[in-house]
């Protein structure tokens, strides 16, 4: 798969404590699996500002440069995105699933896939073998469970916390990095300046009744989610995979936070 033209798509993070930015959890994610399918050769890109000192988190990771298309604030990065990605000649596109920063609603996958005409891949864990037009990917569903879905070229997926673990940010490679900055077309995103930001309040959650003889019955009925229908399901996962999956699960019920 080392022939493969494959691109991350990044954006800047925060720290979840501390507020200050850094590259995007779930987007380390999405280039360390870039970086396990081609190496060296995988394409960094990210819309905003070319100054901002996060990105380097990225280039640490063991790429020489991260495309920049230069951004104001407030600017409409999917218009710009699209275009590029048009241009590019890319098989694959890998991005997190959702900003740390910003507007954070998780849709620019989906509005992006769509405006492209390209499959999109949810969820991503996987890419195990591309082979005429075609690719074998593994996408992580409730539960630990996986599903083998076959999607044609070229494709776009977002990767969650279900992806590879991002490796360490090496600081000698991120200051020798190159932020090579592109001048494109600004498009204002006239929704996002009208809108007011405030910070989210966690909603509670209604409480429904759980019917089961034992207390292990009982959590397996309130974890249930639906799991989708059609591909193969791959039920054999690693106990860390397993116990990852059950926390994650857990915190999305609210039984932990």
């Amino acid at each position: 798969m080392t022939d493969l033209n494959i691109i991350a798509l990044v954006s800047v993070g925060t720290h979840p404590t501390s507020g200050r930015t850094r590259r995007a959890e779930q987007d380390a994610r999405a280039v360390e699996l870039g970086l396990r399918l081609v190496g060296e050769r995988l394409q960094l890109v990210h819309a905003g500002n070319p100054e901002e000192e996060a990105l380097r988190g990225y280039l640490g990771m063991g790429l020489e440069e991260l495309t920049v298309l230069q951004q104001p604030p407030g600017a409409d990065a999917l218009p710009v995105l699209a275009e590029y990605l048009v241009n590019a000649g890319v098989q694959m596109v890998l991005t997190g699933s959702q900003a740390e920063t910003g507007e954070g609603s998780g849709m620019l996958p989906y509005l992006l896939a769509e405006r492209l005409g390209w499959p999109l891949v949810v969820g991503l864990a996987e890419v195990e073998s591309v082979e005429n037009g075609s690719a074998l990917v593994l996408q992580a569903l409730p539960r630990g469970q996986r599903r083998r879905l076959k999607v044609r070229l070229p494709f776009l997926a977002s990767i969650d916390s279900a992806g590879p673990a991002p490796r360490q940010s090496a600081f000698g490679p991120a200051r020798r990095g190159q932020l090579d900055a592109e001048e494109v077309v600004v498009v204002e995103d006239e929704l996002f300046a009208q809108a007011q930001l405030q910070p989210a309040r966690p909603r509670p959650k209604r409480l429904k009744v759980i019917h089961g003889k034992t207390a292990a019955d009982r959590l397996k009925a309130a974890t249930a989610k639906a799991s989708g229908d059609g591909g193969q399901v791959l039920r054999d996962l690693t106990p860390e995979a397993g116990a990852e999956a059950i926390f994650k699960l857990l915190r999305e019920e609210g039984v932990l936070r």
